[in-house]
């Protein structure tokens, strides 16, 4: 997922920009690793499940040895390692850092970006997080989110969306009149190949999320997760695709790599239970809605260089909602709770962390630094120095 991510925001940002980027997201996967280690992960699962999770027994730190036995697994106790629950849940919590990183690009100072990185992984996250997988109050009113469109993906959005009205549009992408201006990426190949890798991080993602294959039946269910997960994301594709020809005249391949991932996140919530049509026509969902949501996007002025809060968070309410079309005890009261929770708390909570960042060590590089390209003003290098003349 790391990867995955990493090639497809690199892909999607200018040349000038591509090592900051690069930067950022082996950067916030690092940081998402330590922060869970440290609070994150008890924050989130070793509390009572209450609102914030804060209890006066609360500790710091993974066990230092294994806490599940092998008498606690030949008594049916648990069903797998305690160590490879937090490695499995730590990628959860990176991905709604990496959806931050792709729509804040290329204006953004990338220390800010780090610090906001350890507050969302290390707290804002795990809370509402606490509140569906944790045991919390989302979970007893009946919210159902498999792998995440709505604890993951649309929490991610929410905290990018708060981050962009903050930070304002790169400059020159909206012109005096209101005109929009297109600011292609430097690396198409890079992009569609991030896509790839990040279509099969997603069996992974969707599949990991039975949590075993002990028996025949776990076997089966991780068998359908990857078909329905594979087909939402072609039928995403094909949706985007056509809708992107219909409305622009041209097969857009940035609209089709989001409708790729539109249509993984939009079958996210609830991969176990569709039938295969069912999987695909939420992931063709999807895939309208992406291209849709980018171009509403774009005329409020909102400026999000790889279509992540469309991507991730559009879809991601979406997905959450498509629950309820095949889990029948899902309830529509539950999952518009869920949507509503979830969202409101990271919006505001990471609203409040971008404002206090901007007034006090600044969250966007100054004009000349933005012209001339991040690569140089933050990290001092550049990835590609023969096309842009560095010797």
């Amino acid at each position: 997922m790391a990867a995955g991510f990493t090639m497809l925001e690199s892909g999607l940002v200018r040349a000038k920009n591509t090592v900051e980027i690069l930067t950022k997201n082996v950067g916030l996967y690092s940081i998402a690793v330590i922060m869970y280690m440290v609070i994150g992960w008890n924050l989130m699962y070793e509390s009572d499940g209450g609102i914030l999770g804060l209890l006066p027994t609360f500790s710091l730190f993974l066990p230092g040895t294994e806490p599940y036995t092998a008498e606690m697994a030949r008594a049916g106790e648990v069903s797998h390692s305690y160590y490879s629950d937090f490695f499995f849940q730590v990628v959860f919590v990176a991905t709604a850092m990496s959806i931050v990183s792709g729509a804040v690009a290329e204006r953004m100072k990338l220390w800010a970006f780090f610090l906001f990185a350890v507050v969302l992984t290390g707290f804002i996250y795990p809370i509402q997080g606490l509140w569906s997988w944790g045991g919390g109050f989302l979970d007893q009113i009946g919210f159902s989110d498999y792998a995440g469109s709505g604890i993951v993906h649309m929490a991610g959005a929410a905290a990018a969306l708060a981050g962009v009205l903050l930070l304002g549009p790169r400059k020159g992408k909206y012109g005096p009149g209101g005109e929009i201006r297109a600011i292609p990426g430097t690396n198409m190949p890079l992009a569609a190949l991030g896509t790839f890798i990040l279509w099969l991080g997603w069996f992974g993602f969707n599949g990991g999320s039975e949590l075993s294959v002990a028996s025949a039946d776990a076997a089966n269910a991780v068998a359908k997760v990857f078909m329905n997960t594979n087909l939402a994301a072609a039928a995403g594709v094909v949706a985007a695709l056509l809708l992107a020809r219909a409305l622009f005249g041209k097969a857009d391949l940035t609209m089709a790599l989001n409708g790729a991932i539109a249509g993984l996140v939009s079958i996210t919530a609830a991969p176990s239970s569709p039938s295969p049509l069912l999987a695909a026509v939420v992931g063709a969902v999807g895939g309208l809605l992406v291209v849709l949501s980018i171009v509403a996007l774009d005329r409020l002025k909102l400026d999000d260089p790889v279509g992540a809060i469309s991507a991730h968070g559009t879809a991601g309410v979406w997905g959450v909602l498509a629950v309820l079309l095949s889990n029948e005890e899902a309830t529509i009261g539950g999952q518009l709770a869920g949507i509503a929770a979830i969202f409101a708390f990271v919006f505001l909570a990471s609203l409040l962390v971008w404002a206090v960042l901007k007034w006090t060590l600044g969250i966007r590089v100054d004009e000349e630094e933005e012209v001339n390209g991040l690569d140089v003003g933050e990290c001092g290098m550049e990835a590609y120095p023969d096309l842009t003349g560095a010797k």
